[in-house]
């Protein structure tokens, strides 16, 4: 059985640090966002991981490169960051003047992806890991890995709303007492110095 699943964000983009929704669009990480990115290898030493797995968008893989990972992880294109369509590239603001009230995680976005498809995609994320076992680790995307989090626990996507994920920090998924009938979210939003 999985003990733990280790939700590693991506570190910092240039569009990440002005707020822009970043989904398909294959963005590099900026120079703090490799800097940071980097720092996660000394979160993970000594922790024995059973399997590595990353979102197929050049700064998850390179977040997972520079964390040590990179020659062991299989890419997951179920790990993608919500697709944001018509909204791609736009700051918050710029989309509440389109669409006044949206939310993301009760939204959606028009021409990508419904809550209904991501929370979807997660599910079948979180199916296959607790098919596995041991230790494993997860790099991915902001909006999505908060998905992935409300799900893993059996809640709707409000909760995923409520669940701020820094870049290049992590989150523990786990269970109560080792019971997979219990899932829990072990530990949120760790910086890239947080201890596990």
């Amino acid at each position: 059985m999985v003990s733990r699943v280790l939700i590693f964000r991506h570190g910092e983009t240039e569009w990440s640090s002005s707020g822009r929704h970043t989904g398909r669009t294959d963005i590099a990480l900026s120079s703090q966002g490799e800097a940071n990115a980097s720092r996660l290898a000394s979160v993970l030493a000594g922790i024995h991981l059973s399997r590595v797995f990353s979102s197929p968008r050049r700064r998850a893989l390179r977040t997972c490169e520079l964390a040590g990972l990179g020659a062991v992880r299989v890419v997951d294109p179920d790990l993608a960051e919500w697709d944001y369509g018509d909204y791609e590239g736009l700051l918050t603001a710029e989309i509440e003047l389109r669409r006044p009230g949206w939310r993301l995680f009760r939204d959606g976005c028009p021409g990508g992806e419904s809550a209904a498809d991501v929370s979807s995609r997660a599910d079948r994320v979180i199916a296959r890991l607790r098919a596995l076992d041991g230790v494993i680790a997860v790099f991915s995307h902001g909006h999505f890995s908060r998905v992935l989090a409300a799900r893993w626990v059996g809640s709707g996507l409000g909760l995923g709303e409520h669940l701020l994920l820094d870049t290049a920090s992590l989150g523990v998924l786990s269970f109560e007492h080792n019971n997979p009938d219990s899932p829990v979210i072990a530990r949120w939003n760790l910086g890239s110095s947080g201890a596990l």
